[in-house]
């Protein structure tokens, strides 16, 4: 296994607000000290993974995607996550993926799509349980994340089972960027306009059959168009028969959302744990 990922080993990536450059900083600062077994699954340096492993053999893992609007982020960030996850016996593997506005989509889409296949195959070496197996994310990384589990185009050519997402639990994500979606930007990682990527990158356009459960997560004060997107993608999905479950944390900002997920006194880490444990036992 390649030696931790340092952040200069990453390509350089586009300069942030100072709103998102303070929640990298605190993110990293929480991060420290907390190791994990790192894994490649592609040339680029982007394309890699961080295992962090329960102690507990044969449990359920959660494979959780970092943000950073497609031009940012790092997997390392996500690490905060591993303890709490570890102790209520959850292995978290933080994945990190190709960025904007050097790689468009599906490039993004397909570097997680991989991640999940490596985190397949990793299951005996890591000890947790292959067909217990979440996905998630926070903002770019919650709308990769429901997107994978809203397709069922690419787990036969990955030899993966169509089943394989068992559940989904994106935080703050996006679910469409078509027009009065309530986005001021196109994002960059739709690539160049014209090649209808807004629709086929939207996860409420691109439901289709046999899609896992959601465990949807926004905060009272996120942006307003995300809280909108949700409620509508919720909507969606249970028109089609997927069981959504919501949680709108209280307080809680696009940014602290993710800061209180490891809060054990924050509703989401007692919840989003109770819901995986459910969405096992409904389906054994």
């Amino acid at each position: 296994m390649p030696e931790t990922m340092r952040i200069d080993a990453y390509p350089p990536q586009e300069p942030v607000p100072d709103v998102a450059r303070a929640l990298h900083e605190r993110l990293m600062t929480l991060a420290q000290g907390i190791e994990g077994h790192e894994h490649i699954y592609g040339d680029d340096p982007s394309q890699s993974l961080t295992v962090y492993p329960c102690a507990r053999r044969g449990g359920p893992v959660l494979l959780f995607l970092h943000g950073g609007g497609w031009t940012n982020g790092y997997k390392e960030e996500m690490a905060f996550l591993a303890p709490p996850l570890n102790a209520a016996g959850f292995t978290l593997v933080s994945s990190s993926y190709r960025l904007a506005p050097k790689h468009v989509f599906p490039a993004n889409f397909d570097d997680v799509a991989d991640a999940v296949t490596l985190v397949w195959n990793l299951a005996e070496t890591h000890g947790y349980d292959r067909d217990a197996l979440f996905i998630g994310g926070h903002s770019a990384g919650g709308h990769l994340a429901s997107l994978l589990a809203a397709r069922a185009d690419w787990q036969t050519s990955r030899g993966l089972p169509e089943d394989v997402i068992k559940g989904c639990l994106p935080i703050s994500g996006t679910y469409d960027f078509t027009p009065g979606s309530g986005s001021s930007v196109r994002p960059r990682f739709l690539g160049p306009p014209g090649v209808f990527a807004e629709v086929h990158a939207s996860p409420v356009f691109q439901i289709g059959d046999h899609v896992p459960p959601f465990f949807i997560t926004y905060g009272s004060q996120d942006l307003p168009h995300l809280m909108v997107q949700a409620e509508k993608f919720a909507m969606v999905a249970r028109s089609k028969g997927v069981g959504v479950e919501m949680l709108e944390v209280d307080g809680a900002s696009h940014a602290t959302v993710l800061l209180m997920a490891a809060d054990i006194d924050k509703p989401w880490l007692a919840s989003a744990a109770r819901w995986m444990r459910g969405i096992l036992h409904n389906s054994w």
